[in-house]
């Protein structure tokens, strides 16, 4: 780490480290400021995204539309904040894993799904709790579900950290960001605690976006743990809009897709303490994730308005109720459906044979049993690569059996 690249301030935080490191020095963090930050050259950047904040917040409400809180927009940052840390998995292969309980797939995919899980059961606690939510024991609980599938973690998951680790280079002397001592971390955590409990006077100095750059910034020069501080770092930010009242937005994707830019604001931040730097990357990613998210869910609804002309769908059937379900659901079995829209198994898979054959749905196991269906436009409009066109969709020729299928649902639902 070159001291050189350290403002005066950070300089005077230089701890030295214990051995076998002691000719080296980490930085204890200056505690987050509660004061107002100067962002200036990034104002505009910064309001332009206070206005996506409230204009998401603003559709989700009036439209009703369950999009903006779709469990698979969960899934897909589970994904993407996993593999900037190197857990690489795919979209398509949690969901499998979620909906098959797969104990053969492997460990990264379960580690996403343990993230998703995760988000799904802290999020309404949140917006229930609000910042009371934020303690110590929360960061390592998130820390301890989040590792605890990862079998080549050298520590216990939740546990606070008692070894040296840097950040960048393979060598502690050819390193970006040297975090805190091991005996000062549970203390330099704490001050970040009481900062996203939002009590001093950040609360009328700051708004939600500058204290998630500061808050996620100040987390992750803490590093309190041996692994996986990024993946908690980035839980925070959804938890953080949740906590406020919010729609959260999840940043994960865009950052996967500006790893660069991101990894330079923090370290502008942390080592220079520039905050406009990572206020106007934080800006940024909720102005792209905004777009980004209006773009799949208008591509979703053209999709949707596509599979209708498929078939002739009978009022309130299986089918086409569960058409609803699929842009949150693209990987499904027939068990779930019957679950979600309350109907017998024979029901629910009357209903997807109709959409098989109309190529809404195909099998991807191969099995005769416990199999899986996937909306494969959908998933494909859903995780392709940040920031590209959707793929506009083809109407496939249908056969004209419907009077035949209309007769087979009605059947099946006397069964």
């Amino acid at each position: 780490m070159k001291r050189d690249l350290l403002a005066d301030a950070v300089k005077r935080q230089l701890k030295r480290l214990p051995p076998p490191f002691e000719s080296h020095y980490g930085v204890v963090p200056l505690a987050p400021p509660e004061s107002s930050l100067n962002v200036k050259d990034v104002s505009r950047r910064h309001f332009e995204a206070i206005g996506a904040l409230a204009k998401v917040d603003a559709l989700a409400a009036e439209a009703q539309d369950q999009y903006f809180v779709s469990r698979v927009l969960t899934r897909r940052e589970a994904v993407s904040s996993s593999s900037i840390e190197g857990t690489n998995s795919t979209l398509d292969e949690m969901l499998v894993v979620e909906e098959a309980s797969d104990e053969q797939a492997k460990s990264a995919a379960k580690q996403v799904r343990d993230y998703a899980q995760l988000l799904d059961k802290l999020l309404p606690e949140a917006q229930r709790r609000r910042y009371d939510i934020f303690s110590i024991d929360l960061l390592r609980s998130l820390h301890a579900e989040i590792l605890k599938g990862d079998t080549e973690y050298k520590d216990t998951p939740g546990e606070l950290r008692e070894a040296v680790v840097w950040i960048g280079g393979t060598n502690i002397a050819y390193s970006s960001w040297n975090p805190p001592p091991p005996d000062d971390v549970e203390r330099c955590l704490l001050e970040t605690v009481d900062y996203l409990r939002n009590e001093g006077m950040q609360q009328m100095t700051q708004d939600v976006i500058t204290r998630m750059a500061v808050a996620h910034t100040h987390f992750e020069a803490v590093h309190p743990f041996r692994d996986g501080n990024g993946r908690v770092g980035r839980m925070l930010l959804p938890l953080m809009m949740a906590a406020e009242g919010h729609v959260p937005l999840y940043l994960s994707p865009y950052i996967d897709a500006h790893k660069t830019a991101y990894y330079d604001a923090l370290k502008a931040a942390q080592q220079r303490l520039e905050w406009d730097a990572i206020v106007g990357f934080m800006s940024d990613a909720i102005i792209g994730t905004t777009d980004e998210l209006l773009v799949t869910r208008k591509s979703l609804d053209e999709l949707h308005r596509n599979w209708l002309t498929r078939r002739r769908f009978r009022k309130g059937s299986a089918s086409l109720r569960a058409l609803d379900l699929l842009p949150q659901f693209p990987v499904i079995t027939a068990g779930r459906l019957a679950k979600i829209l309350g109907i017998s198994t024979a029901q629910a898979m009357q209903a997807v044979s109709q959409l098989e054959e109309v190529g809404i749905l195909r099998e991807r196991t191969g099995y005769a049993r416990n199999r899986v269906f996937v909306a494969a436009e959908a998933l494909t409009m859903i995780n392709r690569p940040f920031g590209e066109s959707p793929i506009p969709v083809e109407t496939p020729n249908a056969e004209d059996d419907d009077d035949d299928d209309d007769d087979d649902e009605k059947d099946a639902m006397k069964m």
